[in-house]
């Protein structure tokens, strides 16, 4: 019954209706207004019988919580997480209204298509589903739609974590978001997350004196400086490192011999990576491989007080920076004073994030039933574990012992460059093979690893 028709309509209405309430995260404790999926989903698992809890630790800023409880206390628990918080958009780029959830083309278009209401949508039309027929697993199964993933998880499963972790633990847990093709016809592989890079968000403060604008000659203006930070951040570059992983993630691609062996060479990769063209495509996939192989550093955010005619003397930055695995806090600092040189003594440091890189391992039953659901519809293709380069709330259950995956199932169709541009990017959706696949996966793996 997984998968069928039924369950595909109800996910994608689920989805549908999940875009249409624009839980939009700015970053602010304000924004969010996760409340509203909160209760989309609280009013669709209703009449399930089963307890549903909400949290709310920031007004607006809602998790929920339910659980089908375990015939066997000594049996592992599995989780299927998703976060309900979109990030804004930006309306002149896109060409449909980001918020109508509309279905056209076979495709689902909205922001949280992909990023990743998809996934909620198809976990709560699986739990749903489970609940109605009476499912009893053999170990507890939670499912977990949480607030604020996209602004670092305070309002959402970091709080959850530090004050209710007794309300969503589990020995396993499913999130975002795997699932992409890759490989050749003859050997094809498909991706599961398995480890992610650290996030070590820092916001800097550049310093001047206020004057008057229509005097700048020999003006300390706190703009200039930051301009120049900006650039020295955007220079530099770390040499390349090769975490365990990306060995498998390279030879996994259908690639030539001479490009693998560039890709695979410390030496020789950023070579390769600053001769490929320059199209909007491969600048995708250049950034992708680039982030996959080095700590980066992007200044996003400027803030500063004053007017037109005013001289600034402060201008703070926030710098998204994404560490390797084995950078610590520490190795963060030396990065920052090696790209700055002598600006460093005119910059003040403030820790934001200090989330360092995580991974599961992937020798444990939830891998094989994994296997075996994905092989269901795809015989002869074979899991290929990735690190990824954003950062999921997956850590936060990894920093608990939890065994932690990024597990959806694409269409074969869908293109993996172009897939990665729809995250936070214009024209998000999705296309309803991909939420068929998905949701057939996730209800084999529930009745396989539970029942």
């Amino acid at each position: 019954m997984a998968g069928n028709g039924d369950l595909t309509n109800q996910t994608i209405e689920l989805l549908q209706a999940l875009i249409r309430n624009q839980c939009v995260n700015d970053g602010t404790a304000e924004s969010g207004h996760e409340v509203r999926n909160a209760d989309l989903l609280a009013t669709y698992l209703e009449g399930t019988g089963l307890d549903l809890q909400r949290y709310e630790p920031t007004p607006g800023r809602t998790s929920l919580v339910a659980r089908i409880e375990g015939s066997d206390p000594d049996a592992p628990s599995l989780c299927l997480m998703g976060h309900t918080d979109v990030v804004p958009v930006s309306l002149d780029g896109w060409s449909r209204d980001p918020f109508a959830g509309e279905l056209v083309g076979g495709e689902v278009w909205g922001r949280g298509a992909v990023d990743m209401l998809n996934l909620v949508a198809s976990q709560a039309v699986v739990f749903r589903t489970l609940a109605d027929r009476g499912f009893r697993p053999r170990g507890d199964l939670v499912f977990f739609a949480v607030a604020d993933e996209e602004s670092g998880s305070a309002h959402g499963a970091r709080w959850m974590a530090d004050h209710e972790w007794d309300a969503i633990a589990a020995d396993y847990v499913l999130t975002e978001n795997g699932g992409l093709h890759s490989g050749s016809e003859d050997s094809p592989a498909i991706g599961v997350n398995v480890a992610e890079k650290g996030v070590a968000w820092r916001r800097l403060t550049v310093r001047g004196t206020p004057g008057h604008g229509s005097a700048p000659y020999r003006s300390d203006n706190a703009l200039l400086k930051a301009a120049a930070v900006i650039q020295r951040l955007a220079d530099y570059s770390p040499d390349p490192r090769f975490h365990e992983l990306w060995r498998a993630q390279v030879q996994a691609m259908d690639l030539a011999d001479e490009v693998r062996d560039q890709m695979l060479d410390e030496d020789r990769i950023d070579d390769y990576l600053a001769e490929l063209p320059r199209t909007p495509s491969v600048d995708g996939m250049a950034g992708h491989f680039h982030a996959c192989t080095h700590t980066t550093f992007s200044p996003n955010v400027g803030h500063g007080p004053g007017k037109t005619n005013t001289i600034p003397d402060r201008v703070t930055l926030d710098i998204d920076i994404r560490t390797m695995p084995g950078d610590t806090t520490g190795e963060v600092a030396a990065h920052l004073r090696e790209a700055l040189g002598d600006l460093s003594d005119e910059v003040e440091t403030e820790i934001v994030m200090d989330d360092p890189a995580s991974a599961s391992r992937i020798d444990t039953p939830l891998w094989d039933s994994l296997e075996r659901a994905i092989t269901k519809p795809f015989p002869t293709a074979r899991l290929n574990p990735q690190f990824i380069v954003g950062f999921t709330d997956s850590r936060i259950y990894r920093e608990k012992g939890s065994v932690s995956y990024g597990a959806g199932l694409m269409s074969p169709s869908v293109d993996a460059g172009e897939f990665s541009r729809r995250f936070h990017g214009h024209d998000e959706r999705i296309d309803i093979e991909s939420l068929r696949l998905t949701t057939g996966m996730y209800f084999d793996i529930c009745e396989d690893f539970l029942g």
